[in-house]
């Protein structure tokens, strides 16, 4: 049997003539394998997704169901038009919408919101009438009317990717083709964008096919495919593809904190898929048995305390790894510091690595900064959160040094910001969002460049590049050209280099957006490692809320001030108290389910897919009202869950949000 085989799926209600039909599909470029042997089939008026790492073949099966790239061999079929001749896929463009990987990439920047609108309704030949129809009913849809004179560029990645869909959906196509369109888009226009895109589709009757770098994103589709190295890994609905790799996870903590890195090693040995978040350890046992599984960990950790240990739900992301993992298709992970020869170099600790006293940075009359202050201990994980122009990056480039400030203090790894100069950048790494290396330069090459800007020796460069090759897992790729490494090899790389000087803390802006799963918890593991060996003080901004759970303290940006600075587990606990405990709907008419809520008074009820999450304040009483909201519907069931980051983070920015639009409203 093939290592990709996987159970046949069977095809929804609905697949009465197929929107997309392939088999066989294969696209080359030289030696590469894009496409190998794809079956795909969508069904009208469904959301099938694509998740895959970097290079699994996403982006080309795309663009192969658009028509806009041919394949090799085998069949396709797209509104049952066999897609065979540049004829052929003429045909069928007219009923398509394609959106390509990129925040505003099919948009034209100096152009306004309503010129980009009007320019794509005139290539799809729509008559006045019916633009300016479509136009304003696109618009309110999308809260973009009273932006409609604003520039594309000067807009949020968020309304960028909005414009994008609106203009996408202007001749109203049968099929619409996305290909990542949230990556790099904050948790609350994520949210907002995947609401406005399924009613959008239900009212029409359109198909979406979408890629996605963010696994948490599945459940929001009717189907998904998983992808790896060309082809599908696995195919159903999000709950059947949970179901293909055995195992559970099991969540447990140290009562000690300072054991963590000892139950870490040992966990580590004896089970390969576990990650750390926070204090949290989650760990992937390969058996179904949960009591046993829980027994299994338990016994690795016998005589290290634990403050709780809790059997949890595999994510698809977990799953996904998993698949790999035992298919033997996840290949080489970093060096843990159990396999290297030399202890780790740890970080003195001389009270705080950061202190930010009211720091403020103004660009003429627009407050980019507003008085921002928190303190980072030695070897703490701080996250920064915010969403898309909150000030994450200004506050970086501030007490990196790159940019001065209006007002307010500054100290990091012991200097001042103001008047430390070179002191400041020797003890600090920074990664910048853009990958910063240098592409026409190798892996080698680039490691040596870095080394000599920072005054090493040819023996200090040589340990530290042995160290940057075992640590990034980079050690096969040595002559490389930069430009040939997956995206997250590329990170892990200039994580490297900017470690090469041993800093005391290190600034990571957004240094994992676009990486894939895999890349990411590899990236992550690194840094559990340098923060709790060698007590490296990490600094980090990130849009994947999952990534805010490694952080051991969390400061939120909203609109340049910081409105939350705690731990993760706190702001759970505050969000819990403020706007109640989570709770899942299961029904087979979430749509429908979700108007009705809403309409009852549950304006915090979000569509996750097939199943809806709901906020109640008090559950012994509002249980009952719920049911009652529903009582016209078939429910499943109804389930607690545990609130995540980003449930935290839409609460805390939405109800900011809110409060913001009643003083415009007073205002005006």
């Amino acid at each position: 049997m093939s290592l990709f085989s996987a159970m046949p799926v069977a095809l929804p209600e609905n697949s009465a003539g197929l929107i997309v039909d392939a088999t066989g599909l294969v696209k080359r470029y030289g030696t590469s394998m894009a496409m190998d042997g794809i079956a795909l089939q969508v069904c009208p008026g469904e959301i099938y997704g694509l998740i895959g790492p970097d290079g699994a073949g996403k982006s080309s099966l795309l663009k192969a169901v658009a028509g806009v790239l041919a394949h090799d061999a085998g069949d396709l079929r797209v509104f049952g038009c066999l897609l065979d001749s540049e004829k052929a896929c003429e045909q069928i463009k007219d009923r398509i919408g394609l959106m390509p990987q990129g925040l505003g990439q099919n948009l034209y920047g100096d152009l306004s919101v309503e010129e980009n609108i009007d320019y794509f309704g005139g290539l799809r030949l729509l008559s006045r009438e019916e633009l300016s129809t479509r136009k304003e009913a696109l618009l309110r849809s999308t809260r973009l009317e009273r932006f409609r004179d604003r520039p594309m560029k000067n807009l949020s990645g968020g309304m960028k990717q909005k414009l994008g869909l609106v203009c996408t959906l202007i001749h109203e196509p049968k099929l619409v083709i996305l290909d990542e369109p949230t990556t790099g888009v904050d948790p609350v226009s994520r949210r907002e964008f995947w609401s406005i895109l399924s009613r959008l589709l239900k009212e029409k009757g359109i198909t979406a096919l979408v890629s996605t770098a963010y696994m948490d994103e599945a459940s929001r589709f009717n189907r998904v495919s998983l992808m790896h190295a060309g082809k599908i890994l696995a195919s159903g609905d999000p709950e059947q593809i949970k179901s293909m790799a055995l195992g559970c996870v099991i969540s447990t903590a140290c009562v000690d904190p300072a054991q963590q890195m000892m139950a870490v090693r040992r966990l580590s040995a004896q089970f390969p898929q576990m990650e750390v978040l926070g204090q949290e350890m989650r760990i992937f046992v390969d058996q179904a048995d949960t009591g046993a599984a829980s027994i299994a960990v338990q016994q690795c950790l016998h005589e290290i305390p634990q403050s709780a240990t809790e059997v949890l739900e595999p994510e698809l992301e977990d799953v996904f790894i998993a698949l790999l993992r035992q298919r033997k298709l996840s290949g080489d992970a970093p060096a843990t510091s159990d396999e290297k020869d030399t202890a780790p170099h740890r970080q003195a600790d001389n009270g705080p690595a950061i202190e930010a006293e009211n720091l403020t940075r103004t660009f003429g009359e627009f407050k980019a900064v507003d008085q921002v202050s928190f303190t980072v201990p030695q070897g703490e994980i701080f996250g920064l959160l915010g969403a898309n122009g909150a000030g994450k990056s200004t506050v970086i480039k501030m007490l990196t040094g790159i940019l001065s400030q209006t007002d307010g203090k500054g100290r990091v790894a012991g200097a001042d910001m103001r008047t430390a100069g070179l002191k400041i950048r020797e003890r600090i790494g920074y990664m910048s969002q853009a990958f910063s290396l240098y592409l026409d330069l190798t892996v080698l090459e680039n490691i040596r460049l870095y080394a000599g800007i920072y005054g090493l020796t040819r023996q200090q460069t040589a340990e530290r590049m042995d160290w940057i090759l075992d640590m990034a897992g980079l050690r096969p790729f040595g002559k490389a050209l930069a430009a040939s490494l997956p995206m997250g090899l590329r990170q892990r790389l200039a994580l490297g280099c900017a470690l090469i000087h041993r800093p005391q803390v290190l600034f990571l802006d957004e240094p994992t957006s676009g990486v894939d799963p895999l890349g990411r918890r590899a990236f992550w593991e690194v840094l559990f490692r340098l923060s709790r060996e060698e007590n490296v003080t990490i600094l980090v901004t990130t849009h994947y809320m999952s990534e805010a759970e490694h952080c051991d303290h969390i400061a939120l940006m909203y609109a340049g001030r910081v409105v939350a600075d705690a731990s993760p587990d706190q702001l759970k606990l505050d969000v819990e108290r403020q706007a109640g405990k989570l709770f899942e709907i299961h029904t087979a008419q979430a749509q429908q389910a979700l108007d009705q809520l809403q309409a009852a008074g549950f304006t915090s009820a979000a569509l996750f897919g097939a199943r809806i999450h709901v906020l109640l304040t008090d559950p012994e009483r509002d249980l009952p009202r719920v049911q009652a909201a529903l009582s016209d519907m078939a429910i499943d069931k109804i389930v607690p869950k545990r609130l995540s980051m980003e449930d935290v983070f839409v609460h805390i920015v939405t109800r900011l949000e809110a409060a913001d639009a009643l003083v415009r409203g007073e205002q005006s």
